[in-house]
């Protein structure tokens, strides 16, 4: 990483523009201070006393390197929306495990990112930012380097990260828009399964966005932000509402129309780093498509779903 020092810049030490302006860890500024070429200055190795003055080269070895790299690559389909120096973005097919795991050591999204930047000759370790349960499919955030990890990750806790779901439900909620706010926790049965919960019973604030864009029948089509990030959130707020999304065997039933739950990250907003945002849209797969097409008998304008998606994250900024 290269960071141009700017004139309010002018006199701080390594250690001091480092502490302010980056998000590292005390591991990973050890690691960078006793390493060779691990913080340099106009090309010159310095140590973290060096007084910085403007117009001065920093060099951080922020680049990972082959043996922090622990995942197998696999040659996978993955489609990517998105790619900067700090992260990319895929679009995670609904069959495709985020991570390695239990019995999915080679099938992930972790394997087909690791392939493709061995293709580049580039190491590659698997940083996650958000995560998508295995048969949601949509946008991914996974940051490239450390720092932009923990600056990423601050981003989500501090609830800079915003997310924008299409969901398809089998039942009606009570208003075309509106928020769902519980407390969710694990069932006492399962360590995968979420409950809603009271405040007083040991589960954590969850908060859900929604904006019906079109009903048929007892089938909602909704835009769905979850503002909180717990698991199963959307899937367990919508269960708890009485309108389960379509296809999903755990909080509600499966569906003869959708061989998994109908629901898709669509829409992605996070910051740069640089005092911008990056917006990142996502098409609908082609089964989500299918089963709208099918059940609102083209009363669901597809081409539209990014628009809807975009005035619920225009609308939450509003509030804020």
């Amino acid at each position: 990483m290269d960071i141009l020092i700017k004139k309010d810049q002018d006199g701080v030490t390594v250690l001091q523009y480092i502490k302010r302006n980056l998000s590292i860890s005390a591991a990973h500024l050890k690691r960078l201070k006793f390493s060779v070429d691990g913080i340099r200055v106009n090309g010159e190795h310095v140590t973290v006393r060096r007084v910085l003055r403007e117009g001065d080269l920093l060099s951080l070895a922020t680049e990972d390197r082959e043996e922090d790299c622990n995942v197998e690559p696999i040659d996978l389909p993955l489609r990517i929306v998105y790619e900067d120096g700090d992260c990319i973005v895929p679009s995670k097919p609904h069959d495709m495990p985020t991570h390695p795991s239990h019995d999915h050591y080679d099938d992930t999204v972790a394997n087909a990112l690791a392939y493709r930047y061995a293709q580049l000759s580039q190491p590659f370790v698997f940083r996650p930012v958000n995560r998508l349960d295995r048969n949601t499919s949509g946008l991914l955030l996974v940051a490239r380097n450390r720092i932009s990890a923990g600056r990423l990750s601050r981003c989500m806790a501090e609830g800079d990260i915003r997310k924008v779901y299409i969901a398809v439900l089998s039942g009606r909620l009570p208003q075309s828009q509106g928020s769902i706010e519980t407390y969710m926790r694990r069932t006492a049965q399962s360590i995968i399964v979420r409950e809603n919960c009271g405040a007083d019973e040991g589960g954590d604030y969850a908060l859900t966005e929604y904006r019906v864009l079109c009903e048929c029948g007892e089938y909602s089509l909704v835009a769905a932000s979850p503002i909180t990030g717990r698991t199963h959130q959307l899937r367990v707020h919508f269960a708890g509402m009485g309108a389960p999304i379509l296809g999903d065997d755990m909080y509600g039933e499966s569906s003869s129309l959708i061989d998994r739950h109908a629901l898709h990250s669509m829409l992605l907003s996070f910051p740069d780093g640089k005092g911008g945002k990056v917006t990142v849209r996502d098409k609908l797969p082609e089964d989500m498509e299918r089963v709208i097409l099918q059940l609102f008998d083209g009363n669901a304008e597809l081409h539209d779903l990014q628009d809807e998606c975009e005035k619920l994250l225009f609308e939450r900024d509003l509030k804020c």
